[in-house]
């Protein structure tokens, strides 16, 4: 029957409104504007005949009629996506999920427009009208959605997105030829040198290039080859030649301002005796010729002498250069080759790099990073770039990761020379998912962080870092010291730990005190005890400076909670306002107690505390003193065995505990097998009689 009436439905004539909404929608482009003037009811029903196109252009009439196009874009999403999206409970503009997500899938060719009428419109540019909607991007797989949003005839598509993206992501990666590679480095550059992009996260790399690897992180640290070195279509890039463009402008000017100061002071000297010709044409010829490069700042000179005069080949046979061989004045011919090992400011670099920088060199920052065979990578990499590597290899001086437990000091081919680039604005969150990172690639990371001030955010999970933690750690505190560091979060999570979970966490919190959030992660401990490297001595004994730390979260992979350990970190984090305890093992009573007692007296901020799979069966004492602390407001005891030895006394005090405490906001206790019984106990909680201000209880 409701075949037979569905079917009648479609023979029954179409109202007069429908069709002539129908006929409104098909001439859309003559009539967008008398459309949008329309009252309320009527635009009402013609929204939903509308394409993707002039439906993404009605949103301001709509609101002005005080209309939603929300259901619509539902709908469109339930019919062209056709799938549920992830949290769609709290996605809060359907408009813009389904623009960002029909740019992806239209990106990377996984959707027909001409699967829907409504996608298909002459005016309608799939990519082009998406882009402004999109803040975050995943590239997978060979970056074929890097070389297409390159390409030439989506230029303005790129421009959007420079505007609009927020997050990058790179998924599923495969190793890729130099073309690709390319396309990546015009990506990166336009949307975290020149845009907007924050966060760059990576996700399942089981065997990462590691070219493509280092490639990635330089660029989003803010590091790279500027000037004509970053072509865009044969072209320079333009952001960077307009402040080319400003910079010799203004080297120009203050060159000239120092000529004149110099020929006034020529002049005046009695003693100094001087042709014209002599001391004014080098000048004047600079100010003349466009073609000169721009005068250098003293500075700088002096700056690049020192380095010269002791620089060191990284080949292993070589000898220091001679200070007579290095501080000569470099021909014309070879200047461009050496000024990256020089070192000098980089303002001085920003004047210079428009007349020496090169096309074929766009690759010799990244495609020295050395594996565990340092010779055989660099062989192999200029086989295969056919680029002369040795100026982009050395290490620069005072590099972060010297030779920490777990990151032996070797050679220093590998290892990034920051001084070698220019830089640029850098993302401020990095994220890196289940990708194994090598020493070497520790290494490579540690030199960026040590100068990446724009870091805030950083999530290490299940990299196999192993004692490389300590390299890591390197670089952060030397970034740490700098004046400008905004560093505030930092997640370490893996399947082995190499040394105990708290005293991983005094580590970290003696080299970053300045740290929120702190979450430290571990599945197992090491799966041989004898290959636990040698505690780091300096790490051991260093007094912990009191932190701002307001966030601490620690999973250990079975082992006691350490409280030798824990003590002293909740006693300089007097800031703390949230606390997770997972996992962990309670060797005796007074454990426990213990922390308790410094945590009352220590940690007057804590608002929120949680343990999860710790056995308090044997703790029920310790368990009412937190139910009833007047600070907190969160607490949590999931799958913490709480009534597996207990009495029916105990349940009643808990109930008892909770009515008093007016202060408790939310209580969760799952998976502690509370029964049938004492569920419909729990209830008096909130009774008439009680003082309890509960708003959640999750059992």
């Amino acid at each position: 029957r409701s075949l037979h009436e569905a079917a009648m439905a479609a023979e029954r004539p179409r109202s007069l409104f429908a069709l002539s909404a129908a006929a409104v929608s098909r001439s859309m482009a003559a009539l967008e504007r008398d459309v949008w003037a329309l009252p309320g009811h009527l635009l009402r029903g013609l929204l939903p005949l509308l394409t993707v196109f002039h439906l993404e252009r009605a949103e301001d009439a709509a609101r002005r009629a005080g209309l939603s196009t929300q259901p619509i874009w539902r709908k469109l999403w339930d019919d062209v996506m056709k799938t549920r999206p992830p949290n769609s409970e709290s996605i809060t503009c359907w408009r813009k999920k389904f623009l960002e997500t029909f740019f992806s899938n239209v990106l990377h060719g996984v959707l027909d427009i001409s699967s829907d009428w409504r996608l298909n419109d002459r005016h309608f540019s799939p990519l082009l009208h998406s882009s402004p909607h999109v803040s975050q991007l995943t590239l997978c797989n060979m970056l074929q959605g890097a070389v297409e949003l390159t390409a030439e005839h989506n230029h303005k598509v790129l421009e959007n997105l420079a505007g609009s993206l927020q997050i990058l992501k790179f998924q599923h990666l495969l190793s890729c030829d130099q073309s690709i590679k390319r396309s990546l480095v015009l990506l990166l550059h336009r949307l975290i040198h020149h845009g907007s992009v924050s966060q760059v996260s990576m996700y399942s790399w089981p065997v990462p290039d590691t070219v493509l690897l280092v490639l990635i992180l330089t660029m989003s640290a803010g590091f790279w080859r500027s000037g004509n070195a970053l072509a865009y279509h044969s072209s320079p890039c333009g952001l960077c030649r307009e402040e080319d463009r400003a910079q010799s402008q203004e080297s120009a000017q203050e060159g000239a301002e120092r000529g004149c100061d110099a020929e006034r002071e020529g002049s005046s000297g009695e003693n100094q005796k001087r042709s014209p010709k002599e001391g004014d044409a080098p000048m004047n010829s600079v100010l003349s010729d466009p073609r000169s490069p721009p005068l250098r700042n003293p500075v700088c000179e002096e700056t690049s002498s020192e380095v010269l005069c002791g620089h060191t080949s990284i080949q292993g046979g070589s000898s220091p250069r001679s200070s007579s061989e290095s501080c000569h004045p470099i021909p014309p011919k070879t200047r461009r080759r050496l000024k990256p090992a020089v070192g000098r400011k980089r303002r001085c670099l920003r004047r210079s790099r428009g007349h020496y920088a090169d096309p074929e060199d766009l690759y010799d920052f990244v495609f020295t990073v050395a594996r565990e065979n340092n010779s055989g990578l660099l062989d192999k990499t200029r086989t295969t770039e056919g680029e002369n590597t040795e100026n982009w290899t050395s290490s620069s001086p005072g590099s972060p990761c010297t030779g920490h437990a777990g990151c032996k000091k070797r050679g220093p081919a590998g290892v990034l020379s920051l001084k070698a680039a220019h830089r640029f604005r850098s993302v401020s969150t990095l994220e890196l998912f289940s990708i194994p990172l090598t020493g070497d690639t520790c290494r490579t990371l540690s030199n960026l962080l040590s100068s990446w001030v724009s870091l805030e955010n950083l999530v290490l999970s299940y990299n196999g870092l192993n004692a490389n933690i300590s390299c890591i750690l390197s670089g952060l505190r030397a970034l740490s010291r700098h004046p400008e560091c905004r560093f505030r979060v930092l997640r370490v999570s893996d399947v082995f730990s190499h040394m105990p979970c708290v005293e991983l966490v005094r580590c970290i919190l003696s080299a970053l005190p300045q740290l929120h959030t702190l979450s430290v992660s571990f599945d197992l401990k090491n799966q041989l005890e004898g290959s636990r490297p040698e505690a780091n001595p300096s790490c051991g004994k260093a007094e912990i400076p009191e932190s701002c730390l307001e966030v601490l979260e620690i999973r250990f992979p079975r082992e006691p909670l350490h409280t030798a350990f824990l003590l002293p970190v909740l006693k300089a984090s007097k800031s703390l306002q949230q606390l997770s305890l997972d996992s962990a093992t309670l060797p005796c009573p007074q454990e426990l107690g213990l922390l308790l007692e410094v945590l009352k007296e220590c940690t007057p901020n804590l608002k929120k505390l949680s343990f999860h799979d710790v056995n308090l069966a044997e703790h029920q004492k310790e368990v009412l003193i937190l139910l009833q602390d007047p600070g907190l407001q969160e607490i949590t005891f999931s799958f913490c065995r709480l009534f597996e030895s207990s009495t029916a006394e105990f349940l009643s005090e808990i109930i008892n505990t909770v009515k008093r405490n007016s202060s408790l906001k939310s209580l969760r206790l799952p998976g502690n097998r509370l029964g049938n019984h004492r569920l419909v106990a729990l209830a008096d909680i909130f009774s008439e009689d009680s003082s309890s201000s509960l708003c959640q209880l999750d059992v």
